[in-house]
């Protein structure tokens, strides 16, 4: 919250005229009408997040195992999720409504976020193409905030702002994805996709958010995307175009992830400010901390924190799980979790409709984890 403190400003009655009345006027008004009310800033230092320049849970450990500058998180990709495509948008109703609604579904999502917070969680990803609304796998939908030139669909925006300017005023920390394989065709070509990034970080500046972390694509690895430009061996080059854009020397800290199992690349390890990798596959929790090990011998690496921002592996209940080792490791974990066959609307945060609330067992496991681990 914003104060003012006017205990430096003397006003000699002989000078106190209608002139400084006016001035003093100005003085309790300009405050909250000229300064930007944005309230959170992220940063790194090392391999730690800090969020308005104190490390993330500070000084708390767990187990022996230090949790300041860890950045828990979970994977919320559908918050401005819509379809595009009417033949298929009707798979996406709600069971209490005979249509898809994109304002209900981000409304809900921002009226969802206290709650996550409560429990320790301080970042989410959610992204600009989504990711599979069926949890897996691509078919029809045509969810994407551009045209096909690359410039922005007002309507996903006006959604982004939502989620972006509460998570602001709560302090947490939105990784924003730009592409998605299954989407990033519906960008005519290698021009649109540089337009699109250009647009989404000229976007951010101009609203003057600071507490946003970007992650160019999610697995730039996965051999379904069609533009050359966002695939592995070339991802670096957009992970550059959105570290080139400032405004008064200010730049997003910028990343892209990887398939599960997958190790990141030295392009890419050379270029991001942090690195995000998915645990998806990981069967086996000693091999998060193999991968963890691993990434740190990849050539150019320098330390950086280290952020698993997808994993649908879980057992929170043992005490040797994904989640635990990445703690154990000293990396940040993301929470990855879908409806699966048999499932409700409560069950999984991917697949569409959404519900955002924490009322599913794998839901209240995970948090209930979470809030023993953060000291929440």
């Amino acid at each position: 919250m914003l104060k003012n403190n006017f205990s430096h400003v003397s006003l000699c009655p002989f000078f106190y005229t209608a002139s400084t009345s006016f001035l003093l006027i100005l003085l309790i008004v300009l405050p909250f009408s000229a300064v930007s009310q944005n309230q959170t800033t992220v940063s790194i230092k090392g391999e730690q997040f800090f969020i308005n320049g104190q490390p993330t849970y500070s000084g708390r450990t767990w187990n022996g195992h230090k949790i300041e500058g860890l950045l828990f998180n979970s994977r919320m990709v559908q918050g401005v999720f819509d379809d595009l495509n009417p033949e298929t948008a009707i798979k996406w109703k709600y069971p209490d409504a005979s249509e898809w609604d994109p304002d209900r579904n981000t409304d809900e999502f921002v009226a969802a976020m206290d709650d996550w917070l409560a429990h320790g969680l301080l970042a989410f990803t959610v992204n600009l193409q989504g990711g599979s609304p069926m949890g897996y796998g691509n078919k029809n939908w045509y969810n994407s905030a551009y045209e096909e030139d690359g410039t922005l669909r007002p309507a996903y925006f006006t959604r982004l702002t939502k989620i972006l300017d509460q998570a602001d005023e709560l302090g947490m920390v939105p990784i924003l994805g730009l592409f998605y394989f299954g989407q990033d065709q519906n960008l005519k070509d290698e021009a649109a996709v540089k337009k699109a990034t250009e647009n989404v970080i000229d976007w951010l500046l101009e609203k003057d958010y600071r507490h946003v972390l970007i992650e160019v694509a999610n697995e730039c690895d996965n051999q379904a995307y069609d533009r050359e430009i966002i695939k592995a061996d070339r991802i670096h080059e957009l992970i550059e175009l959105v570290k080139s854009k400032k405004k008064d020397s200010f730049r997003y800290l910028v990343s892209t992830s990887y398939n599960g199992r997958s190790i990141p690349r030295p392009n890419v390890v050379q270029s991001a400010d942090f690195i995000l990798i998915h645990g998806n596959g990981v069967h086996d929790p000693a091999r998060i901390a193999e991968m963890v090990a691993q990434t740190k011998q990849v050539d150019g690496y320098s330390p950086m924190p280290i952020v698993f921002n997808e994993d649908d592996h879980f057992d929170f209940e043992k005490d040797t799980n994904n989640l635990v080792t990445a703690v154990q490791s000293y990396a940040s974990w993301g929470y990855f979790d879908y409806r699966m066959d048999g499932e409700g609307f409560e069950d999984g945060y991917q697949s569409i409709p959404v519900d955002w609330g924490i009322n599913s067992p794998r839901k209240k496991a995970f948090f209930t984890k979470l809030k023993e681990i953060t000291g929440y």
